[in-house]
Formats: C-alpha cells, sequence, structure tokens
C-alpha cells in the first residue's frame, strides 16, 4: 500500500492539537480524519475504518479509555493501530490504555516526528495481504485465523486488540520457542519504537484472562513461550 491508502483518525477535544496534528500527518502524505469527542471519534470510526487511530485520553462525555473500548467492538476495527494521547505519563495510564485495547501510548506534548515515526512503524506491520497459506492455527479448543484477526474457542469469537492478536499469532506460530521480551519488543512494535517495560506483561496477562489459554508460560527474567 502507498502512505495515501492510508486512513489515520485523530480524536481530540482540543482544537489547536487536532490541527497541528492534521498538518503534520498529512504532509507526511497520509488521509486524515479528525473528530472533536469519542462519540463523533466513534461513528467516525465505524463509517471510515481507519487503519490507525490517534486517541486523546482526558475528553468531556465519554474518555478516551472508554471510546477505546466501544471501538474495539466494532468487527472492522479489530485491526485498526490504536495510539493513546495523554498528558499523563504514569505507569497507571499507560496500563490502563493497554488494558482498554490500546496499542501505544504518547505523552503531551506531542512531537510530531516522533508520532510520525510511531505511524509509521505501527502501520508497517498492518499486513492486509498476508498470504493464505497456514492462515489458520489449530490448538486445543481454539482456531486462529492470521488474516482475518478472529481467535474462536468453539462456536465463541473472542475480541483481541490488534497487539495483543500479534502477540499471540507470534507465540502459536512458534511453540516451544522462548521469546525474549526484546524480540517481542522487536517484532510486534518495531526497533524504532519506544514502549514501557511492562507494556509486554500487561498484554500477555490481558491475552491470558480474555482467551482462557493455559499454554504461554512464564521464564522469569528470560521472555515467554507458548507451549506444547
Amino acid at each position: 500500500m502507498e502512505t495515501s491508502d492510508y486512513k489515520i483518525l485523530i480524536i481530540d477535544d482540543e482544537k489547536d492539537v487536532r490541527e497541528i496534528l492534521k498538518f503534520n500527518i498529512s504532509n507526511a502524505g497520509y488521509k486524515v480524519y479528525t473528530a472533536k469527542d469519542g462519540l463523533e471519534g466513534l461513528k467516525t470510526a465505524e463509517e471510515k475504518k481507519p487503519h490507525l487511530i490517534i486517541l486523546d485520553v482526558m475528553m468531556p462525555n465519554m474518555d478516551g479509555y472508554e471510546t477505546c473500548e466501544k471501538i474495539r467492538k466494532l468487527p472492522d476495527n479489530l485491526k485498526t493501530v490504536i495510539i493513546f494521547l495523554s498528558a499523563r505519563g504514569e505507569d497507571y495510564s499507560q496500563i490502563t490504555g493497554f488494558e482498554a485495547g490500546g496499542d501505544d501510548y504518547v505523552t503531551k506534548p506531542v512531537n510530531p516526528k516522533v508520532l510520525i515515526s510511531k505511524i509509521k512503524a505501527s502501520l508497517k506491520r498492518f499486513k492486509i495481504d498476508e498470504p493464505e497459506k497456514d492462515k489458520i492455527i489449530t490448538f486445543g479448543d481454539y482456531k486462529l485465523n492470521k488474516k482475518e484477526y478472529v481467535l474462536l474457542k468453539g462456536n465463541e469469537n473472542i475480541i483481541l486488540p490488534k497487539k495483543q492478536f500479534e502477540i499471540l499469532r507470534l507465540l502459536v506460530s512458534n511453540p516451544n520457542h522462548v521469546f525474549s521480551r526484546e524480540e517481542i519488543f522487536e517484532k510486534i512494535w518495531g526497533n524504532d519504537v519506544i514502549v514501557g517495560s511492562r507494556t509486554i506483561d500487561v498484554h500477555i496477562r490481558k491475552i491470558r484472562e480474555k482467551t482462557g489459554i493455559k499454554n504461554i508460560k512464564t521464564l522469569k527474567g528470560i521472555g515467554y513461550k507458548f507451549e506444547i
């Protein structure tokens, strides 16, 4: 895909922030939409089906965390990358963002160059044209469809945010291989993206809680593996 093929949605209640981000991201070649709050953002996400959403946390009526959770329930937005924006950089704020379904977290004031670097790295891993071969992995009662971002347990469709799905896909595609946190960061986020040290742990915990999968093992001080 060309840069201009990617759709990016900015959801922020501050007009100045929306305009500055739209100006810089548009100049980088992307197609950009904006929304002034969570309700408008949710509607726009459903209509435009963006590849990536930049989502402010502190907004009136419906904050970014709730907006993210609702967006994740839209079938066409399962693969959408969601990057939170917040003036709060505490660990607990970032963890709340990841638990709501976010993929990354940027602290305000935003450096446009850093944000665009994160956007490029995230979209590079937006694998729309993944080959059909071996697109479905079956293990136990589960079926993981790598192409459609669907995880089934029997007839139940378990919805996971994009980054959690990609971590699970990485692990189950390489059974018994031990991945260090650094390897997972590089493969899922890329070398040019910096995320908090607890990010992987939070995502793994949420994967276990949402799926009930028991095969993901923690090797203390080393990393994780999918054991068969």
